[in-house]
């Protein structure tokens, strides 16, 4: 396993440096000018952009609806006790969909007023930043508590903002991610309730009858399947999940 890695390491670095020579060929087709910083090579444009890469999946999962959907779906799970049925494949696969679905609407006018004005050179990317920035900003304070963003800006020593607009993002950022961990955990509780009603419920008649070798689990899971699947639980599990960000 070890050398799979090294070979595939040895590989991606020949790939880099190789582009790093052609790019070193043809500079005058590549040296770009970036805002504030000045004239970077190609070569160190490529290694910026490659690291920021790193960054972007840790950003969309903890700036979107992904935090809350990914926990409720986990306490569903655990409250069913089918251990790995939905599968992780299964789960996360149905969460990015749903985020992508609740996000349409702010990726849309985040593409309005930033990336197709951007695209066709009517705007830098220092501009397109700033426009980009309130319909996310929005989005995330309107699911975000008071006490959170309290938190953040006490902690951050932020001058107390006189509007939304003055509350800078990374104010915002954390205090969203929390009061995303607060609610999903506060739905999953909720989701639990219901099904550990019937464990307590099979634990208590098991007991009564003497069956104590019987492992509750094994004959409180088909009755809580059977009533997931009556109350067409998906169905209103996606749709409260959807409309709590409405």
């Amino acid at each position: 396993m070890k050398t799979h890695w090294r070979w595939l390491g040895a590989v991606a670095g020949l790939v880099v440096l190789g582009s790093a020579g052609l790019v070193a060929q043809q500079p005058s087709q590549l040296d770009l000018q970036v805002d504030g910083v000045g004239s970077v090579s190609a070569p160190l444009q490529v290694v910026i952009f490659l690291t920021l890469l790193t960054f972007i999946p840790a950003a969309l999962v903890i700036m979107t609806s992904f935090t809350r959907i990914a926990i409720v779906f986990h306490f569903l799970r655990q409250a069913l006790g089918t251990q790995e049925m939905p599968s992780n494949q299964m789960l996360v696969g149905l969460t990015l969909f749903l985020t992508v679905f609740i996000m349409a609407p702010v990726g849309q006018r985040v593409h309005e007023l930033a990336v197709a004005p951007t695209l066709e050179g009517r705007m830098s990317v220092t501009q397109a930043l700033e426009q980009g920035a309130p319909p996310l900003r929005e989005f995330m304070l309107k699911q975000t508590r008071e006490t959170d963003l309290a938190l953040f800006v006490e902690l951050g020593k932020v001058p107390r903002p006189g509007k939304v607009d003055d509350i800078p993002m990374r104010v915002v950022i954390p205090a969203f991610a929390i009061s995303e961990l607060k609610t999903g955990f506060q739905m999953g509780f909720f989701l639990f309730v219901p099904f550990l009603l019937i464990d307590l419920i099979v634990s208590t008649t098991l007991l009564s009858m003497g069956m104590l070798q019987l492992p509750p689990a094994m004959i409180s899971l088909p009755f809580k399947i059977l009533l997931f699947v009556m109350i067409d639980g998906w169905n209103l599990l996606v749709a409260s999940l959807v409309r709590s960000f409405m």
